[in-house]
């Protein structure tokens, strides 16, 4: 089987929105799965000393243009949340949940989550929220919430996140192909020129 494309995000992270949205199409084109992990750019952004674009000064203004007039570009629906950023914790945890204990719904929350905060303009930082998205979905949102909150899955994301940025990811979206690290939304292209015809 084909290595997959490793796929490191942030439900807080605009561009980790707007990459999720083609991710598994364009691996599918070459034949790659997509490996889905979450991560935690606030710790990333302590490890290196980065802060959050918006809040960079002059930065922060074109930043915001960039992600709408990006999420045009690529067809995306997209606004800017009225709260941003915000903790992403639980939902990186539901998912971690989900795919241990409800595989088959671990994608369509991802999804669902980002276009609930990034299109629709819903604070997934409510467990309120998330206890809806799930059921939405069809799981059991009582049990997945239950399970999130087990020191297990609590480990399970420290340790994700610790081996990301020992790993080098220290944005997102980050990815990894054949051991070729890509950052950003903007790098899809070359990650469809790698695939397609090899390193360059």
């Amino acid at each position: 089987m084909p290595a997959p494309i490793v796929f490191y995000f942030d439900f807080s992270s605009p561009y980790s929105y707007l990459a999720s949205e083609q991710i598994a199409d364009l691996a599918a084109r070459h034949g790659r799965p997509v490996d889905y992990r979450p991560t935690l750019l606030g710790v990333a952004f302590r490890a290196t000393g980065q802060r959050p674009l918006v809040d960079v000064p002059m930065k922060g203004e074109y930043s915001r243009r960039d992600m709408a007039r990006s999420a045009r570009l690529a067809g995306i629906d997209f606004r800017m949340p009225e709260k941003f950023p915000i903790s992403t914790v639980q939902a990186a945890r539901v998912f971690l949940a989900l795919q241990a204990q409800q595989p088959g719904h671990a994608l369509a929350f991802l999804h669902g989550a980002f276009r609930a905060y990034f299109a629709q303009g819903r604070d997934i930082s409510d467990a309120g929220v998330i206890h809806e998205l799930l059921l939405s979905l069809g799981a059991d949102a009582d049990a997945v919430l239950a399970a999130a909150a087990q020191p297990g899955i609590k480990d399970q994301l420290k340790q994700a996140v610790d081996a990301s940025i020992a790993g080098g990811v220290f944005g997102a979206p980050f990815f990894v192909v054949d051991d070729e690290p890509f950052w950003g939304f903007d790098r899809l292209p070359q990650i469809e020129r790698w695939l397609a015809s090899g390193p360059f």
